[in-house]
């Protein structure tokens, strides 16, 4: 395994208003934005179904066993600092993505994110890391999808920018949104790949302007696949993002090719 990637420490522009405590209360807790944005139940660092035993066969045609799964996903070493074990789930994502919209094809977005199903079903296993100096959070997981349905996914995502280039949605607490999309060019890594940027606009009661911002990604390797999310308050730059892709998918490959040694 070559060296870990530590990218940049990520200067993240985080909201204000909030991460001073200058917003008033009312108007961050109706978004669930309260400092640091995490929830009172931590969410596990690491998740993931009973394990199968070594080399089994999966009914979704995945290659790797879910121990192989587990030793794919990436770490916060190699993020590197300020990246560490989550929290808890970011309140953002009850507070800003649980949200409805007139737009058919931009409401099945908006739940994948909120569901995180980037890959069209829940997570084989994930893992949760948090920027400690930004309050980004960044979850990663290994998919549960034939290659086929992966691809169709993958396909959905790329029409998201034409199709949901701009949109409003609702919030449960009756906040207006503003969410625009765009691509995000990736890595050559992997047999397919798609990346997503998002961008979530509301304002609170009290009149503050509040920003959540999603880089998006999914990578088909072989018969496996990975996707991830990495958002916060604010302007967030996609180094990490690109970092993760890249050693997600150097990792991915090289469990793939010890399982096939070991069959």
């Amino acid at each position: 395994m070559t060296a870990a990637i530590r990218p940049r420490a990520l200067p993240l522009a985080v909201l204000a208003a909030c991460a001073a405590g200058l917003l008033a209360l009312n108007g961050c807790v109706a978004l669930g934005l309260e400092h640091p944005p995490t929830a009172e139940q931590p969410l596990p660092t690491v998740a993931s179904p009973s394990p199968t035993a070594k080399g089994s066969a999966r009914g979704d045609g995945a290659v790797l066993t879910d121990e192989q799964a587990r030793d794919a996903l990436i770490t916060q070493t190699d993020l590197g600092a300020p990246w560490a074990a989550t929290r808890g789930a970011a309140t953002w994502r009850d507070g800003m993505l649980k949200a409805t919209t007139e737009a058919t094809k931009c409401q099945r977005l908006l739940d994948a994110l909120y569901a995180d199903e980037l890959l069209g079903g829940p997570a084989r296993v994930a893992v949760g890391l948090d920027d400690a100096d930004t309050d980004a959070q960044l979850r990663y997981q290994i998919g549960a999808r034939r290659p086929a349905e992966v691809d169709a996914q993958l396909a959905w995502l790329r029409t998201m920018p034409a199709d949901c280039a701009r949109f409003t949605a609702t919030t449960e607490t009756d906040l207006v949104e503003d969410v625009q999309v765009s691509e995000v060019t990736l890595p050559e890594v992997g047999d397919a790949r798609e990346g997503l940027h998002v961008t979530v606009a509301t304002t609170t009661s009290d009149d503050q302007q509040v920003v959540l911002t999603l880089d998006v990604a999914a990578v088909r390797v072989g018969s496996d696949a990975f996707a991830l999310t990495n958002g916060g308050l604010g302007d967030v730059p996609n180094d990490a993002t690109q970092a993760a892709v890249q050693i997600g998918a150097l990792r991915l490959g090289a469990v793939r090719k010890q399982g096939r040694v070991q069959v």
